[in-house]
C-alpha cells in the first residue's frame, strides 16, 4: 500500500492484517514531522518526497506483489498534466495495480480557484484540478497501462448539508492499471 500526502493518518493500524506493508509518500518537511510522532517500523515506512517527483515509485518494493495507491486530497492540487503523468507512472509501475483517489467536480476546482468559500471558509490549498463523472471515460484513456476507471459510491457522507457542494458533490475515483 502506498498513500500520497497522508500527512499524519492512521491507515496503517485501521488495515493492518499483520502482513501489510505501507509506504508513505511526504513532502520532506511533513516526512520529518510524521516520522517524530509516528516512528517507521518494519512493515510502514516514510519517503520524503514530493508526490510529483516520481522517485518515490523506486522505494515501492515487490510491486509484482500488488500494489494500491491512494491520494486523498492530493489530486486536486496538482496541476492536469501533473496527474496525467503520475496516472502514467503507476501505470507503468504497478501493472496489476490500483490508484484510489478524490476529486471536486471541475466546476468546484474553479470557483474554488477563484478563492470560493467552504463551509464558511477557503478552500486550504488551491484546487489546480477536478473531474466531473462525464470526464470518467476520457481519463480511462489517457494512458495504456490503464485498464478500468470507476467511480466508488460514497456512503453516510453527509455533503448535502454543505451549500457549495450540494449538486457537485466530490468523486471516489479507483484506476485500475492492466496486468502484463
Amino acid at each position: 500500500m502506498v498513500a500520497l500526502g497522508e500527512g499524519l493518518g492512521t491507515g496503517f493500524w485501521r488495515l493492518d492484517n499483520g502482513r501489510l506493508t505501507w509506504l508513505s509518500v511526504q513532502p520532506a518537511e511533513t516526512a520529518a514531522v510524521r516520522r517524530m510522532l509516528l516512528p517507521d517500523g518494519a512493515r510502514r515506512r516514510t519517503v520524503a518526497r514530493a508526490v510529483t517527483d516520481h522517485g518515490w515509485l523506486d522505494a515501492v518494493g515487490e510491486p509484482r506483489r500488488g500494489v494500491i495507491v491512494t491520494a486523498q486530497g492530493v489530486l486536486t492540487r496538482l496541476p492536469p498534466l501533473a496527474v496525467r503523468a503520475l496516472l502514467g507512472a503507476c501505470a507503468e509501475r504497478f501493472p496489476g495495480g490500483a490508484l484510489v483517489f478524490d476529486a471536486v467536480s471541475r466546476r468546484a476546482a474553479v470557483l474554488a480557484g477563484r478563492g470560493a468559500v467552504l463551509a464558511g471558509g477557503r478552500w486550504p490549498a488551491p484546487v489546480r484540478w477536478g473531474l466531473d463523472r462525464a470526464d470518467l471515460p476520457r481519463l480511462a484513456s489517457t494512458h495504456p497501462g490503464i485498464a478500468a476507471v470507476r467511480e466508488l459510491p460514497l456512503r453516510g457522507a453527509p455533503l448535502g448539508r454543505l451549500p457549495v457542494l450540494r449538486g457537485w458533490p466530490p468523486l471516489v475515483c479507483e484506476v485500475r492499471f492492466t496486468a502484463r
